[in-house]
């Protein structure tokens, strides 16, 4: 295990407040009880996310009489310990000893800035990077973390953190925390009976990720009970069953490579869905030359960070150069990856394929972009990756029984360049295609993780803002307990995979 040194943080006073209340009662046994019963028992677990939905309240304004901070909901500090994930808008939080950032996303390093002297950031060393370019971090409180290591946090009282690959955007990662309870840090009021106990305890906060079969079968979490997952679930619901990210990323490739390569092609009236709806072949004598401009221009819609996969699969199949814009460059340039470094030019005209933001990939803002590339660039194809264009097909059923669910997306065709279809929008010159490729995880995928990972509890971490979304997703998490203890009672582990990147 690999100690780390921090920079020197004046202990932490008592924050004022409301005496903290324990979250067992005291008949219950330590040694049987559960760690974490305040939060599944249904009364203190209202009471606990009532407690949150206050600190997260949209119209708070930092007062004297507030404290002039926001105060943490109880998801956000690791029960018993002294680290806090993702919860940089709420300033110094009581306790908290380590503040943790698992990507560099906006929603999840909100109030980060040069300001920030608050106490010492773990993360990755690609996500470092992007800090310290974006919002220009002070390096003496980052702190990068190498990926599959267990290391020592310094002032947590023993505790050990091992960052995993999160399959979401470059840099981002699940972090496993094992160690003792040794301090009620964070705002909630609920107390943990096991500060001061010599029990163990597991965390795997997951951040944003895409769930793959990779991830329970990491050597640091397979095999192992944990305690709590703190579960991104971005898409905790049925009609959220989108392909496998590596299908997608193949179909995207391809289906530009037959457009791109295509020989002779010009604008035909063929009414088929799919791409020959757009190109038809026609014989041209044998002596007449390809126009010097027909030339088709593949565009990329993505976020500041992410989507880069589908970017370089297509840029390899069509043997060609990335350009995009000094302000993005800069930003893929932070990523530890020589691969994408090789192919980005600054030279729009060089490069077969752009990067744009997401939002310009629709018809009126495309053809103002093709525009500028006139003499090179005749066509354009714009590629819109993000998993809320995702529609189940028609007929779907939509509350699936659990088995039904798995045998039924186990057992679909492969997503090809045939199953990508030109949105209405477009025209002879643009084609717009809508890809469900997300950085989030599918239902299916939420389910064949929990499914296949030995936990206590889960704790959801997105849309929890009101309570019947929660209510919701509690439902889920008791039928993936249901159907888990289904699964052992008939001796079966975890989901099988197709694939050891997806199930």
């Amino acid at each position: 295990m690999k100690p780390l040194s921090s920079p020197k943080i004046p202990p932490p006073t008592d924050a004022p407040g409301p005496r903290k209340q324990s979250i067992c009662t005291p008949s219950q046994s330590t040694s049987n009880a559960n760690a974490f019963s305040i939060l599944m028992s249904s009364h203190k677990e209202n009471e606990a996310w009532k407690e949150a939905s206050i600190a997260e309240d949209p119209s708070f304004k930092p007062t004297k009489s507030n404290g002039g901070r926001r105060k943490a909901p109880f998801y956000k500090v690791m029960q018993g310990m002294p680290i806090a994930v993702d919860a940089f808008r709420y300033g110094s939080i009581p306790g908290v000893e380590a503040y943790f950032l698992t990507h560099a996303h906006s929603d999840h390093y909100t109030n980060l800035s040069s300001n920030w002297k608050t106490g010492p950031i773990y993360c990755s060393e690609g996500t470092a990077n992007l800090i310290v370019h974006m919002l220009q971090v002070d390096r003496k409180w980052v702190h990068p973390l190498p990926l599959d290591v267990a290391t020592i946090i310094p002032n947590s009282g023993g505790v050990r953190v091992t960052p995993i690959e999160a399959n979401h955007c470059p840099g981002s990662c699940l972090f496993l925390f094992e160690g003792p309870q040794t301090i009620n840090a964070g705002d909630s009021t609920f107390n943990s009976p096991y500060v001061g106990s010599s029990r163990v305890f597991r965390y795997l906060h997951c951040g944003d990720f895409r769930a793959s079969p990779q991830h329970v079968l990491h050597p640091a979490v397979k095999g192992k009970r944990i305690d709590c997952v703190y579960l991104d679930t971005t898409y905790l619901d049925p009609k959220y069953c989108f392909p496998p990210q590596p299908q997608v990323i193949s179909a995207c490739a391809e289906l530009a490579k037959r457009i791109v390569m295509a020989p002779s092609v010009a604008i035909g009236d063929s009414k088929a869905p799919g791409m020959s709806g757009w190109f038809t072949r026609k014989e041209k004598p044998k002596d007449e030359k390809e126009p010097a401009n027909e030339k088709v221009l593949v565009v990329v819609g993505t976020y500041s960070i992410g989507k880069e996969r589908i970017v370089k699969a297509i840029a390899s199949a069509l043997k060609t150069k990335v350009y995009c814009d000094a302000r993005k460059a800069a930003i893929l340039r932070c990523q530890d990856d020589t691969e994408l470094h090789a192919l980005l030019t600054t030279d729009p005209f060089e490069a077969g394929v752009h990067v744009v933001p997401l939002a310009v990939i629709t018809s009126d803002r495309l053809k103002t972009y093709l525009e500028k590339f006139k003499g090179k660039f005749s066509k354009a194809v714009g590629f819109r990756p993000t998993g809320w264009t995702y529609t189940a097909p028609s007929g779907s059923d939509t509350l699936p029984s659990l088995p039904q669910l798995i045998s039924r997306t186990q057992a679909l065709a492969p997503f090809t360049h045939t199953s990508l279809r030109p949105q209405r929008a477009s025209t002879p010159t643009l084609q717009l295609y809508g890809v469900p490729y997300s950085e989030h995880s599918s239902f299916f995928e939420l389910t064949c993780f929990a499914l296949s990972l030995e936990c206590g509890r889960i704790i959801a971490t997105v849309n929890v803002g009101n309570e019947k979304s929660r209510g919701k997703m509690g439902k889920w998490f008791e039928k993936w307990e249901t159907e888990k203890k289904k699964r052992k009672e008939a001796g079966e582990g975890a989901v099988r995979h197709r694939q050891p990147d997806y199930w």
